[in-house]
């Protein structure tokens, strides 16, 4: 049995875990102390992870790789041992990248996703066709675990306050009309931005380009989410966003539950 009265949640999309551990990610991970880790765009094969590293800072960890080498992936490190993993979504076209990873707990289960980006043509028809797939694969999943909590880069901004210029990248994929409908609908099936049931402010961003010192100038995306579904909604204690963390062009993003919360 596995049950914990508040769990903390980290999403990050570490951008390559190799290089992140050039940047002390376990120096990171021993100080933040999350339940669980979400992790997105790990571009390495199990075995070329340091995982007695993360198995001294006390984690279980699982790994879904691309099948292609250096690309894409998923993981989870968790504290406690999950009662399962569901490796994939058992849709082909979507589990070949390696984008989504699956940990059931007493409580709830989480979801590590990585939504592909738009870069091309080719590559945006295949994020919508992704998206569909995904949509699909949560509806059936919440019958049958209705607590979720779906972390992960959906390389989209919802709304005009998650962009740095709305006007500019109107046409941009990740704030593409067809992209933001997607994030509504995803709204009606049930699933709550945790960051904006706290939190209205704007300026708040999980990702920046490299160019133009956006960073620095705080030009950002808020494209990170860890979405939460309604008969969970109310347990939500804090979402906030750890843009400190420099290990990438993501920085981490945080739900905390408390399940004792009425």
């Amino acid at each position: 049995m596995l049950t914990l009265a508040r769990m903390k949640i980290i999403s990050y999309n570490v951008n390559g875990i190799r290089a992140a551990f050039k940047k002390d990610f376990i120096g990171w991970l021993d100080a933040t102390q999350p339940d669980v880790l979400c992790l997105q765009e790990t571009k390495a094969q199990k075995e070329q992870v340091d995982i007695e590293a993360i198995e001294k800072s006390g984690y279980h960890h699982y790994w879904f790789s691309a099948q292609k080498k250096g690309y894409s992936g998923v993981a989870l490190l968790c504290k406690q041992k999950p009662n399962h993993i569901e490796y994939g979504t058992g849709i082909e076209q979507m589990d070949f990248e390696g984008r989504v990873i699956r940990a059931d707990f007493d409580d709830c289960s989480v979801i590590s996703m990585y939504l592909p980006s738009g870069t091309n043509t080719d590559r945006l028809e295949y994020k919508f066709q992704f998206m569909d797939q995904f949509s699909a694969y949560l509806e059936k999943l919440k019958k049958e675990i209705p607590n979720l909590i779906v972390c992960g880069d959906y390389n989209i901004c919802h709304k005009a306050i998650d962009i740095h210029d709305p006007v500019r990248n109107k046409n941009v994929s990740g704030f593409l009309p067809e992209e933001r409908a997607w994030m509504d609908r995803l709204v009606s099936q049930g699933f709550f931005d945790s960051f904006r049931e706290l939190n209205q402010e704007p300026h708040q961003y999980s990702w920046w380009s490299y160019r133009a010192n956006s960073r620095a100038n705080n030009k950002g995306w808020r494209l990170d989410y860890a979405m939460v579904s309604s008969p969970i909604q109310n347990k939500i204690a804090r979402a906030y966003i750890l843009s400190e963390a420099h290990h990438s062009d993501h920085c981490p993003v945080v739900v905390e539950l408390d399940f004792k919360k009425e």
